[in-house]
């Protein structure tokens, strides 16, 4: 039954679960990959919830003291039956948990694979803000202008102390570490602006530390790029 409802209600109202979605340029679309996971455990839990309550309920009403002098009398099982009340319940769940942990590590792999041609833009977080630098030379502060539908590669670095990159639209995060150099990626299907924020505390104007993606049309973006890289002399 459980299962019937999960094929039922993914055919209605879920991408395909054969492949993710894929973004203009072939990335596969992490956000949506994310989103979906998401739906899917919500589901799980309130079926499993529904199940319970409905169990407990029916276990409170048959079971009921009827007199004030009643006292229960408990069925005896047998040791194959005692082990099977517990190995097959906890083993539907860990099932399932298995499923839902298997889909994640998916879309982990997926997250950490950067698709071919992607255009790398480099941060840097420092307190408290970003410094972003494009690889023509041109540079910005808290705001990230990226083309529409094209994958962008973010190499991640700090200055300073521990920060942590995320776009919360995007479903992405990752931390940006003295010293060390990390990334992420994403691609914006749609233009539009996203907030970038700093997900680690980072000291007394952490919650002042964001900054926002800005998804341009490609013309738009190669226009801006041109009157921001500086003239070589």
């Amino acid at each position: 039954m459980k299962m019937l409802m999960r094929l039922t209600l993914a055919a209605l109202l879920f991408a395909p679960a054969a492949a993710l979605a894929e973004n203009t340029g072939g990335a596969p679309d992490i956000t949506e990959g994310w989103n979906h996971l998401w739906r899917e455990l919500m589901i799980d839990i309130t079926v499993i919830g529904v199940i319970f309550a409905l169990i407990t309920v029916y276990l409170l009403i048959k079971y009921r003291r009827r007199r004030s002098d009643e006292e229960g009398k408990g069925v005896k099982l047998t040791q194959l039956a005692s082990a099977g009340w517990v190995f097959i319940p906890a083993f539907i769940f860990m099932a399932d948990d298995i499923f839902l942990a298997a889909k994640n590590f998916e879309l982990w792999n997926k997250m950490r694979e950067v698709p071919e041609g992607a255009y790398e833009v480099k941060v840097e977080g420092f307190m408290w803000g970003w410094d972003i630098t494009y690889p023509e030379g041109a540079t910005a502060t808290n705001e990230l202008r990226v083309p529409v539908g094209k994958p962008i590669k973010v190499s991640l670095t700090s200055r300073d102390v521990l920060h942590s990159f995320f776009i919360p639209d995007y479903r992405v995060k990752w931390d940006a570490v003295p010293g060390m150099n990390t990334y992420l990626w994403f691609s914006g299907k749609e233009a539009g602006e996203h907030v970038i924020t700093c997900a680690e505390y980072c000291g007394t104007l952490h919650s002042s530390m964001y900054g926002k993606v800005i998804v341009m049309p490609e013309a738009e973006f190669e226009e801006w790029l041109k009157a921001n890289t500086p003239k070589k002399s």
